[in-house]
């Protein structure tokens, strides 16, 4: 069986895009720039972005060198925002952002790079299984 659909959900071109987690427990982002950035998160009310705030709470991330290195953890207080410095060929970071971390009545999150870094949004512990083409439209 496929991992999509029954383990994860994804929008590979993220970078200040909407993402619902009705449907899922939490997103993990996978931020890029090899020269640095800065990515921010976001929660909104709705797709439109009503009452989009700072989310402050990204407490620990992962670096790498994008290209299938290793993981190293970096640690932080709860912030709106990872950045990524592009040296030491960390230039790549993960970071996930649960639902249950939303504020009440948010129901979308985004990632937003102050650069031209790129994000990607997988949406993992889906809540319903489904065949990759019965996957809801995200966006």
């Amino acid at each position: 069986m496929d991992g999509l659909g029954r383990v994860f959900n994804a929008v590979a071109v993220a970078d200040g895009v909407l993402v619902p987690l009705r449907d899922a427990n939490a997103v993990s982002f996978v931020c890029y720039l090899a020269a640095g950035d800065t990515f921010t998160v976001q929660e909104a009310q709705d797709a439109a972005g009503t009452g989009a705030q700072n989310l402050a709470v990204v407490d620990h991330y992962y670096t790498s060198d994008g290209l299938g290195g290793a993981w190293t953890e970096q640690t932080q207080a709860a912030a709106a925002a990872v950045t990524i410095a592009g040296t030491a060929g960390l230039d790549c970071a993960v970071f996930t952002v649960d639902a249950t971390s939303l504020s009440d009545g948010f129901t979308h999150v985004k990632c937003t790079s102050s650069s031209t870094g790129t994000v990607v949004a997988v949406l993992h512990d889906l809540a319903v299984q489904r065949t990759p083409q019965n996957l809801a439209a995200l966006v």
